[in-house]
């Protein structure tokens, strides 16, 4: 079923021939931790999108990240390296409804045009990945090998650090 996913994503999807399933998902329980629990998804196949901003510099710089729920996107060096800037952060939440019109725990780098998409390498590892259906209601399961058919989007290495245990 793919009633519930965001229309933008949905298109975005048949454009670039996207396989995929979906999960239609409780929105209170759309965020990653409580999404994994309650519906059998590990921390390890769980693709996060954030919307990252350059910061003092005009007009802003933004890109796309798609990282792994088990690690941390290294915003400091990595991205502040890809866009070409001195700082960066993540784009507020605000923001990130601007941009995508999505909201947040259902943000997902599909369906999102114009800006790069950067993709850490880790995510490409795992078979299957979960991720935002551009809403809050449902997620997207597909091969990480899908998103290369996405304009703009690159494998990045090291673009997110393993979080440390704690």
């Amino acid at each position: 079923m793919n009633n519930a996913l965001d229309p933008k994503v949905l298109a975005a999807l048949k454009t670039y021939d996207i396989s995929y399933t979906t999960v239609d998902c409780d929105p209170a329980l759309a965020d990653t931790a409580a999404f994994c629990k309650r519906y059998g998804f590990s921390p390890e196949q769980s693709a996060n999108t954030i919307i990252v901003t350059s910061k003092k510099v005009e007009p802003a710089q933004y890109a796309i990240c798609v990282v792994l729920a088990t690690t941390r996107l290294d915003v400091n060096k990595k991205v502040c390296q890809l866009l070409g800037v001195k700082k960066a952060s993540f784009a507020d939440s605000e923001t990130t409804v601007q941009l995508t019109g999505m909201m947040i725990g259902g943000v997902t780098a599909i369906g999102i045009p114009g800006l790069p998409i950067h993709v850490d390498a880790r995510v490409m590892e795992q078979p299957e990945i979960v991720m935002g259906g551009g809403n809050r209601s449902s997620k997207l399961v597909l091969a990480p090998q899908e998103l290369t058919k996405l304009p703009g989007m690159q494998i990045i290495e090291d673009l997110a650090q393993i979080k440390p245990k704690v």
